[in-house]
């Protein structure tokens, strides 16, 4: 599903050169549940907007699916976005005024559709089919939460990605985000990538990879 191979970014600043991501190679099978753990600085989130498709290698080669994306151009990265992939972020990045099916409607807009019923369903999968109607500052944070996977899962992507995505919440409320998220794994097959800074997060995958200093340091299966 993702292959990374001699990935690297940098950025400029002014007449210095930041550099991120040096020369990090690494793959993930279909259907795999992955955590990406390293400390603030060690490249975590840059990867994952390279994964998503929100930015671009500076070198390197980097496949989605089996299809070299490092080269595209905008408009095309934006549609691998709608079509191939979920995201679910720390703060949840839902649109305040829209109801919790309004906001899981957009992710079906995103991939070029609309469909209430699809939405609705995707809300009963995560248990919230009774608070479609409420906005965003009528639920609580696990409720947003669970608003944001339904978002990321109703268009059913291959890949899903996921920031952070109990940073927000209590240690009950995280339990429960982790549960929806790996029955939700476990029972589409969806590939999964995450980035946590907590080992009883990760625990929940198949797969721990750490990085440092823009490179792979370890990579075990749990």
């Amino acid at each position: 599903m993702i292959q990374l191979t001699d990935a690297r970014k940098a950025y400029s600043l002014g007449e210095r050169k930041l550099e991120v991501l040096r020369g990090l190679s690494l793959s993930v099978e279909p259907g795999e549940m992955v955590a990406i753990m390293g400390p603030s600085g060690s490249g975590k989130t840059t990867l994952l907007n390279i994964i998503g498709c929100l930015d671009r290698l500076t070198s390197g080669s980097y496949y989605l699916d089996g299809m070299e994306v490092s080269r595209l151009g905008s408009g095309e990265l934006a549609k691998v976005r709608g079509q191939k992939i979920g995201f679910v972020f720390q703060s949840f990045n839902l649109l305040p005024n829209l109801s919790a099916l309004a906001n899981v409607e957009l992710g079906l807009r995103y991939a070029g559709g609309g469909d209430g019923h699809r939405a609705m369903e995707a809300l009963a999968r995560v248990g919230l089919d009774e608070r479609a109607r409420h906005r965003p500052t009528e639920l609580s944070g696990g409720e947003q939460q669970r608003v944001a996977i339904a978002r990321a899962l109703v268009k059913n992507p291959p890949l899903v990605l996921a920031d952070e995505p109990t940073g927000n919440l209590d240690s009950h409320t995280t339990e429960e985000i982790m549960n929806i998220l790996t029955s939700l794994h476990a029972e589409q097959g969806i590939t999964m990538v995450m980035i946590t800074h907590e080992e009883e997060i990760a625990h929940h995958c198949q797969r721990l990879i750490r990085i440092r200093d823009g490179q792979v340091v370890s990579d075990e299966r749990l």
